[in-house]
């Protein structure tokens, strides 16, 4: 989920308004306060008063603000109680172990289609490969990378981050989201997953109005597959549309053609508002050498066909002429660096640093799921149906940010309730010792089947429950993109802070009247 840097910490703290708050509890008594906050908050409390702090708790600064939020409200105690301390520790291996089967998965994703196919595209194609192009493209910063896992034990077989790489990350201190192939995967074609992959980028990129990046180095569909590509609405011919209309909503999106861009690939940088070409090794075209000399019995080659000196001079499908990857990425990021966007000021970047240590959340991480949160309210209620709909209007149509992690299990109306894939949160991640699907399996035996339930022997209940265990993993969820990736629990809070960062900054665009894609003459 993180590149090496990632570890470091990049957690900041937004203060939101105090409108936003609960209500206030009564106030804590002198001595509690000097036991929490220390002998000298009395002090600090009379100087601010002194200043006129204290009377308008909306202009206080932000450190004072939290300290006032921390006289009304408690501090909660974190020890974990004897009685539950064998709890804790088996929820702390069972989070090793699948942390440790979490990583392997990663290494394996790290290298792309194989250590033959990188040699392949580096020194034969004189290619980069598409990791070392983002360290070219991107700012030295953590950078948070989606759905690493995607394309994994798929019916159709490995396709490695599903042959592309997508995330988000600082390029010239603006967050942009990008979309880079991975043309030593399956030689660069595109699978369904991969298809999902880049909707998901630009889905991210509408909710968020974030500049987009496309390095394009594509071979085109996957043929065998052609019927889960192309011809439904959420297939490939989406990603075209989608450009249009982030176009229109007056989104900047930049392309770098850094490889082959054939067939529909082509339209990709053809649709951006500013294209880079690289010389030599970018091409663009509808068809290729191959399909011209069947068609027309002519010989041509890619670089007179779709080169970088072609579509730069004559066709006028890019913009910018690079003569290597690297004045490429430069090219763009001095794109990026005249956009009318401006960074987050760093004055609402302040934090604190959390009481407890972040790697006791993995003795948190919940091993049994049968006392998750959603289920305990629920329980709670008269009328659970009823309670359960009003929740799920009230997440639906909630008009903030929506961020959700899944901690533990996540079964049926759960996922509803608690803003699951299908409500449309701005970002999902699971932990990977979570389980998401439509029942808990070791509760199957209670589910009523279609039909006589009678007629269900022991045996077939057994594939089932099988069946779901192995399906509602977070790992097979990952695979299959029905969330943003599986993040360690101890990382929880640096990439619930990089959201908020990255949501905030639409808050400092400038956005013109107009709204109408931008077209190639």
């Amino acid at each position: 989920m993180w590149n090496k840097v990632a570890l470091r910490s990049v957690c900041k703290h937004c203060p939101q308004p105090a409108s936003l708050l609960p209500p206030r509890l009564p106030p804590l008594s002198r001595a509690f306060r000097r036991t929490c906050l220390g002998p000298s908050s009395d002090r600090q409390r009379a100087q601010a008063a002194q200043n006129g702090a204290g009377a308008l708790p909306g202009c206080l600064p932000s450190k004072a603000r939290r300290r006032r939020c921390a006289q009304m409200y408690p501090v909660l105690d974190g020890r974990v109680p004897p009685a539950y301390r064998h709890v804790f520790e088996e929820n702390f291996r069972n989070s090793e172990a699948v942390i440790k089967r979490y990583s392997e998965l990663l290494q394996v994703v790290s290298k792309g289609g194989g250590d033959n196919a990188v040699l392949r595209h580096t020194q034969r194609n004189k290619k980069l490969f598409v990791r070392e192009r983002l360290k070219l493209l991107l700012d030295e910063e953590p950078f948070l990378e989606l759905s690493p896992l995607a394309g994994l034990s798929m019916p159709y077989g490995d396709v490695p981050a599903a042959g592309c790489l997508t995330g988000i990350g600082k390029i010239c201190g603006i967050w942009c989201v990008f979309v880079a192939n991975d043309a030593t995967v399956k030689g660069g074609t595109i699978y369904p997953i991969g298809v999902k992959k880049q909707l998901r980028a630009q889905e991210i990129a509408m909710q968020n109005r974030l500049v987009s990046v496309y390095l394009v180095d594509s071979g085109g569909a996957f043929l065998p597959l052609q019927s889960e590509l192309f011809p439904d609405k959420l297939h490939g011919g989406r990603i075209f549309y989608n450009e249009a209309i982030i176009s229109a909503m007056k989104i900047p999106q930049v392309a770098v053609v850094c490889g082959s861009c054939v067939a529909g690939g082509a339209y990709v940088p053809t649709m951006a508002e500013e294209t880079v070409i690289v010389d030599k090794i970018g091409t663009l075209f509808l068809a290729g050498p191959p399909l011209v000399r069947a068609a027309t019995g002519e010989y041509v080659s890619p670089e007179d066909l779709g080169g970088a000196t072609l579509h730069s001079r004559v066709s006028g499908c890019s913009d910018h002429f690079a003569s290597s990857e690297k004045e490429a990425y430069e090219c763009v990021r001095n794109i990026i660096s005249t956009l009318n966007y401006e960074p987050v000021p760093e004055e609402l970047m302040e934090h604190d640093h959390p009481l407890y240590s972040s790697d006791e959340l993995l003795g948190l991480a919940p091993r049994d799921y049968s006392c998750t949160l959603p289920v305990k309210l629920a329980e709670a209620q008269a009328n659970r149906l009823k309670a359960q709909a009003s929740m799920m209007a009230a997440v639906a149509c909630a008009a903030v940010p929506k961020i959700t992690i899944v901690i533990g299990g996540c079964f049926g109306s759960e996922s509803y309730a608690m803003c699951g894939r299908s409500f449309s949160p701005n970002f999902l991640f699971l932990w990977p010792n979570a389980r998401v699907a439509l029942v808990d399996s070791r509760h199957l035996s209670m589910v009523p089947q279609a039909g006589d339930s009678d007629c269900t022997d022991e045996s077939e209940l057994k594939h089932l429950k099988q069946k779901l265990e192995e399906e509602s993993s977070a790992f097979y969820s990952s695979a299959r993109l029905w969330d943003d990736g599986v993040i360690l629990p101890q990382n929880t809070r640096k990439v619930i802070a990089q959201c908020l960062q990255i949501i905030e900054q639409q808050k400092y665009q400038v956005l013109p009247p107009y709204q109408y894609p931008v077209m190639r003459m």
